[in-house]
């Protein structure tokens, strides 16, 4: 079975002449590990914007928004942990839904949600992630079904939201004022030490 294309541009695993996979990497690492820099990345945004703003303006953080028609903080915070953890439960369940829009929370129960799913990502053993592998997972609504497999969930949905979410996350505390850099954003690196 040839991989899948997209205007002729073959999209899916290299496969070498004689069937060896041109890289490998772990269903672990291409997710929780993936989300854990992420997940601790925010939790760090929110500490430092916890740290700088003023009662006041931490009480109106959470209904900030880049624009009228987007979403605002808490529904970007809320996304991260449903990207990230949401995304694990649904490997496991075999099902995954939009996350809705949620309460009205503050800008302490963000900081919570945004603690619960860093920790609750380093809770996942290298173990149980793996044995998610090679599942399908059904992304739907209202208006739709779409049928995926955990590990093209996860490359071609669920991390390209978690990483949309996390950086609006970001450039709403940026546009209000906290002084941030892309370092930031980019959390603790994955390097090789020497």
């Amino acid at each position: 079975m040839a991989p899948p294309s997209y205007k002729g541009v073959a999209c899916g695993p290299r496969v070498a002449a004689d069937g060896e996979a041109g890289m490998a990497i772990s269903f672990y690492d291409a997710s929780v590990a993936t989300y854990l820099q992420g997940a601790a990345a925010v939790v760090a945004l929110l500490d430092k914007a916890g740290a700088h703003f003023s009662a006041e303006e931490l009480a109106a953080l959470p209904g900030a928004s880049l624009h009228p028609d987007m979403l605002p903080l808490r529904f970007q915070i809320r996304s991260v942990r449903h990207h990230s953890m949401g995304a694990i439960e649904g490997f496991r369940s075999g099902s995954f839904e939009p996350p809705g829009r949620g309460p009205e929370n503050d800008f302490a129960a963000l900081q919570a949600i945004a603690a619960e799913t860093r920790d609750a990502l380093a809770a996942l053993t290298r173990d149980e992630v793996e044995a998610l592998g090679g599942r399908e997972v059904v992304f739907s609504n209202e208006a739709y079904r779409l049928a995926f497999t955990t590990e093209n969930f996860l490359l071609s949905f669920s991390l390209p939201n978690f990483f949309f979410h996390a950086a609006t996350a970001y450039d709403i505390l940026r546009m209000k004022g906290l002084p941030l850099a892309k370092r930031d954003y980019l959390g603790k690196l994955r390097f090789n030490r020497t």
